[in-house]
């Protein structure tokens, strides 16, 4: 059995590494911020400590055998609501699935620390916090790099369609998601034909601008981000 001091420094140095990831989340104004990681750390610390010390005093009775495994196994698939809560679908897109992920490596954490493990908990916090906060710019990078456009083109009345869209472009079709045709307020002989596209460099999309402008009886034609004025 563990001295008190020793029950006692786990529980805190579990407390601290969740701190460190859960401050970086809290940075980012996330609901799973600072204190849900430290309680999810310093919980699972806690429910190891029981499940490898708590039942030693009936160890010793004939026919009584236990798993001590079985209770911080349950860890591991019961953090999954707390993670389940912090996803969000906003429109399209979903958020909250990095911060679901660092709950369930923290309840990690604290299962390690709990265990004895330091050095392996320890090692698990800085890499989570190279991967959350070291990785972010690279992400955000790569996903300036290719995301949604639209193109806006002012033709002639019915002389735009979906087919003559998709000959325009040729393979590049497959990056069209919305195709919109509404009466041009500016000019009642006009169309307004609003061109979705989606996981597109901005390379791809002028050449798809260029592709659409060069249609027979489009008078003019701009880009933007989808759903801009």
């Amino acid at each position: 059995m563990l001295s008190d001091f020793e029950l006692i420094a786990r529980l805190v140095i579990a407390a601290l590494l969740g701190s460190v990831i859960g401050f970086e989340r809290e940075r980012l104004f996330w609901a799973a911020g600072l204190r849900t990681h430290m309680l999810v750390c310093v919980g699972s610390a806690l429910i190891m400590l029981v499940s490898a010390y708590g039942f030693a005093g009936v160890l010793g009775n004939e026919h009584v055998v236990l798993d001590p495994s079985r209770v911080a196994a349950q860890v591991v698939s019961g953090i999954g609501f707390l993670g389940a809560g912090s996803i969000l679908l906003r429109g399209e897109v979903v958020r909250g699935l990095t911060t679901a992920a660092s709950l369930w490596t923290v309840a990690g954490i604290g299962l390690a620390v709990g265990g004895g493990l330091y050095t392996a908990g320890i090692a698990a916090t800085l890499i989570i916090l190279a991967i959350l906060a070291g990785l972010k710019p690279l992400e955000e990078r790569y996903r300036a790099s290719w995301q949604s456009a639209s193109v806006v083109l002012q033709a002639d009345r019915g002389t735009v369609s979906m087919h003559r869209v998709h000959e325009a472009l040729g393979p590049r079709a497959n990056k069209v998601r919305q195709f919109v045709v509404e009466q041009s307020e500016d000019d009642p002989e006009l169309d307004e034909v609003r061109v979705v596209l989606s996981r597109v460099s901005k390379a791809q999309a002028q050449e798809i601008m260029n592709a659409l402008t060069g249609l027979d009886g489009v008078r003019s034609g701009r880009s933007g981000r989808p759903g801009a004025q």
